[in-house]
């Protein structure tokens, strides 16, 4: 199986950047990741934000396969503990799934559209976190799932 992890718009803190990189390091000892940026839309000052999220989830649905399934990052989505989320993970890697896809959407969400393609819904937090740390937050939590998983002394329990 393989993870992807969909994001709008390009990371422009180095030191954020460095992590990201670092975790996506780590991660790719246990499985397959792909970190894939959705560049940024132009001349979103024109767009309604209703406009602006349609373009965004046009992009995000040109990005999937079919067989993809499609999790959505979301306020409103569960809630898991990393120990939930590392079973979580293992259930999809015993489906047969060929790529699981997370994506982290624009500053305003997700198209209905995008919402009507997506298998699951997880939240981080109740608290909101900006799009750049969020990423992090993320592969982070993916590497932490896996290390639960093969029983590695990352996560204390």
């Amino acid at each position: 199986m393989t993870i992807k992890l969909l994001a709008i718009g390009k990371t422009d803190n180095k030191q954020l950047q460095s992590l990201i990189n670092d975790y996506q390091k780590r991660l790719s000892h246990y499985i397959k990741f792909e970190f894939e940026i959705i560049p940024d839309l132009k001349k979103v000052k024109n767009l309604s934000e209703d406009q602006q999220k349609q373009k965004e989830g046009e992009l995000i649905i040109g990005k999937l396969n079919p067989t993809d399934a499609l999790i959505l990052l979301d306020e409103n989505g569960k809630q898991l503990n990393s120990v939930d989320f590392s079973n979580y993970l293992q259930k999809h890697m015993n489906s047969g799934l060929k790529q699981l896809v997370f994506v982290i959407g624009g500053p305003y969400g997700f198209s209905q559209e995008v919402y009507k393609k997506a298998q699951g819904k997880l939240s981080l937090s109740k608290m909101t976190f900006s799009h750049q740390m969020v990423r992090l937050f993320v592969i982070e939590q993916l590497y932490r799932g896996f290390t639960i998983l093969k029983n590695e002394p990352y996560h204390h329990r």
